[in-house]
């Protein structure tokens, strides 16, 4: 069977903004990926020779040099979630370690964020982070001490953070294509945000002295993705301890999805349109007293 004929073809333009880039593997990148159409990083770096590492810097290079393609042409990047980190094998960390200044620069503060000098597995570990997800050195630093941070303050300084806790923020982190300081700055202040409004909910939901487990957490955080201002949560709280009595994760969760169906987020609109006001019983609790009906029993007949 013949191969299929496939288009080669460089436009000038394309091809001055590859030669201005003075890089080497993004115009041996783009040279494969428009011969082979082959998309997968690991494939790509065993083909070419390369680490995936290298791989994934010419990919970022790449794609914003070609940023203008079509959908026809064979995409830079391989746009797959990352799920987990290959493993590496010891002599070849080893190997590459005494050559390469940026990962010896991570290895150090690493050591100094966990406490303690690495165990052969951190080390492979972290050389995959490294290697395999192509975040820059800069980006990792601060993961790294994003991780540090997290640790003092949720377990009061009595607890480093571990490797396998720093491996997975990488992971979510290289899925969410944080690859520049300015994004891990960003992104690190949504999460400050959002960790003190999921505060404010695990309050009203009356959960004290104990920490949210991961169901109640992405309860909170998908309420939180579709819209609702906290006071919105509190009134879907309200209803539900009104009509089950405690608090049922799932009923709340059907008033709330209910709601994001119907466009209504805050609480004015909700108790316009949904129907109702607050429950009844919340408007009695200002006194903290139910209505005395035995007092018609002395009015006059003909009143």
């Amino acid at each position: 069977m013949r191969e299929p004929v496939r288009d080669n073809s460089i436009s000038p333009a394309e091809a001055d903004k590859i030669i201005a880039a003075h890089d080497g593997d993004v115009a041996l990148l783009y040279i494969y990926r428009l011969r082979t159409g082959v998309t997968d990083a690991e494939r790509t770096a065993f083909e070419l020779c390369m680490t995936l590492r290298a791989v994934h810097e010419a990919e970022e290079k790449l794609n914003r040099i070609c940023s203008s393609r079509t959908s026809s042409e064979p995409p830079a990047c391989h746009g797959q979630e990352i799920e987990e980190i290959p493993q590496y094998r010891s002599a070849d960390v080893c190997q590459r370690t005494r050559e390469d200044e940026d990962f010896l620069a991570i290895l150090a503060e690493t050591n100094k964020v966990m406490g303690k000098h690495l165990s052969s597995v951190d080390v492979t570990t972290l050389f995959g982070i490294y290697d395999h997800l192509g975040l820059p050195t800069d980006v990792i630093l601060l993961l790294i001490n994003y991780c540090g941070s997290v640790f003092e303050q949720k377990y009061s300084g009595q607890r480093r953070p571990t490797m396998r806790a720093i491996e997975s923020e990488a992971l979510s982190w290289a899925n969410r294509e944080i690859h520049t300081l300015e994004r891990a700055e960003e992104h690190i202040s949504f999460l400050a945000e959002r960790s003190s409004t999921v505060g404010q909910v695990k309050a009203l939901l009356g959960i004290k002295d104990r920490d949210l487990v991961k169901t109640e957490l992405e309860h909170i955080n998908a309420w939180l993705d579709m819209g609702f201002p906290t006071d919105a949560i509190e009134l879907a709280f309200e209803r539900t301890v009104t009509n089950t009595g405690s608090l049922k994760w799932n009923y709340m969760d059907s008033i709330l999805k209910s709601w994001n169906e119907k466009k209504l987020f805050t609480v004015a609109d909700i108790e316009e349109k949904d129907g109702r006001g607050r429950p009844a019983s919340q408007g009695r609790a200002k006194t903290g007293k139910a209505l005395d009906y035995s007092v018609l029993d002395d009015l006059p007949d003909n009143l």
